[in-house]
């Protein structure tokens, strides 16, 4: 693995307040809570739109990770493989975690929750799919065209194509010009992406399909999708709910891509009751 890849920027919080940390009242916790929440953010993004979230899981131990190129990890030029991705998120995370993704993020912690089951005691996918483009066999993608008109936007002005993109994720939602000004400064402190990793971030949106990996998934798996979210589309979500075995689906009314922000306080709910509520499937 290149050097870069094992030093992914990891930002760590503690657990606060009343969390159950021992004995009785920890076993009958479903999920350990010894298991940090560790959050894997999208295309463009970094671990500072997860902000709100922490706040409000503040009473669970949480890591959140800037991916490959965004906020303050290195690019390299290996990154531009999934594999290399998956690679370096796997060497950033703790022994055992409840993996928390969002869209790219939800990806990449699909494959590894399938791959290293004893890795990923639990997970939880905030508007995903396991297949960004449509396809013939797969009605449920964004269409190609979409997202070549992407890619092509992105080669002649990256800064505006994110800035495209961050109203497409929020189109629908309650509260969108409130989430927008929250990705913004997420942006603005954490850095923007470099463009190398925003051009990969795309080519492996229209080409990486985990359809074969998703029955493997045998870790209890919260899924959650936005009823308007354009660019996974809540399709998506009921086929994912439909085929992990152990799968609860939550849809969130007037909720676009980024449910994480804009509806940040029903997400953590709804997390929790997830984390408290659920049989722990996986030794």
């Amino acid at each position: 693995m290149n050097a870069s890849a094992s030093k992914l920027h990891v930002e760590r919080r503690q657990a606060m307040g009343d969390a159950v940390t021992a004995g009785a009242a920890a076993a009958s916790l479903a999920i350990r809570p010894s298991d940090p929440l560790v959050m894997l953010h999208g295309w463009g993004m970094n671990l500072r739109v997860f902000d709100l979230l922490r706040d409000d899981l503040s009473d669970r131990e949480t890591w959140a990770i800037d991916l490959p190129g965004h906020g303050h990890s290195a690019w390299w030029p290996g990154a531009a493989h999934f594999e290399a991705q998956r690679d370096a998120v796997l060497a950033a995370l703790p022994p055992r975690c409840v993996l928390v993704g969002w869209s790219l993020g939800a990806k990449l912690a699909l494959s590894i929750a399938a791959g290293f089951p004893r890795r990923v005691s639990a997970l939880v996918l905030i508007a995903a799919t396991p297949k960004h483009m449509q396809s013939p066999d797969w009605p449920q993608g964004m269409k190609g065209e979409s997202l070549r008109a992407f890619q092509r936007a992105l080669t002649q002005n990256w800064q505006q194509t994110l800035d495209d993109f961050v109203w497409l994720q929020l189109r629908g939602s309650r509260n969108a010009k409130e989430a927008q000004r929250t990705i913004a400064a997420a942006l603005a402190a954490q850095g923007a992406p470099q463009p190398e990793a925003l051009a990969s971030g795309l080519a492996l949106l229209a080409s990486v399909d985990l359809r074969a990996e998703v029955g493997r998934i045998t870790q209890p798996t919260l899924i959650i999708t936005g009823q308007n979210d354009r660019v996974t589309s809540p399709e998506a979500a009921r086929w994912l709910a439909a085929a992990i075995p152990h799968a609860r689906l939550v849809e969130l009314p007037r909720a676009g891509h980024a449910p994480l922000i804009s509806h940040h306080s029903e997400v953590a709910t709804t997390i929790r009751d997830f984390l408290t509520s659920t049989p722990g499937l996986v030794a």
